[in-house]
């Protein structure tokens, strides 16, 4: 593989968001990451010292701070339909055609409910459960991650 080919991986990576890329063809191998690795980042917070003991002096004259009711989490209404890829998120066949679904619409197993571009492929993303569209959470034309929440369906 030539450098100006990782390059434009790379230009790619950064385009639509992702963090790693995996190649492994017959005697080649290339994986490249951005950002923090989230192990080696559990791995230094399992290492920082705890924190230091307050004397007896000290707490007696400092202040008690208030403890504040933490807000409930909002309650998720629905099953999640996650991304099976990455790529681009799409709710339209087309820029000019309506959403394949919106919130209310009613879809049965093995219905398409939006496309995800992944390298300038179009997959259809079909139902897995029958049900009513109770929320539409990924933006239209947005990168999405494996696991992303795309809709949720009651």
């Amino acid at each position: 593989m030539e450098l100006q080919e990782i390059r434009r991986i790379v230009e790619l990576m950064n385009e639509h968001g992702l963090t790693t890329f995996d190649l492994t063809k017959k005697d080649f191998h290339l994986k490249l990451k951005k950002g923090a690795d989230v192990d080696d980042l559990r791995s230094l917070l399992a290492n920082l010292p705890a924190a230091a003991p307050v004397h007896a002096t000290a707490a007696a004259t400092a202040p008690v701070p208030s403890v504040a009711a933490e807000p409930l989490a909002p309650v998720v209404e629905g099953t999640e339909v996650t991304s099976p890829m990455v790529g681009t998120f799409y709710r339209k066949p087309a820029p000019d055609s309506p959403s394949f679904v919106d919130i209310g619409s009613t879809v049965s197993v093995g219905q398409t409910i939006c496309i995800i571009e992944a390298m300038k492929v179009m997959n259809e993303i079909k139902a897995e459960k029958a049900g009513t569209i109770c929320a539409v959470v990924a933006e239209e034309g947005s990168p999405v991650q494996f696991g992303d929440v795309l809709f949720r369906i009651k």
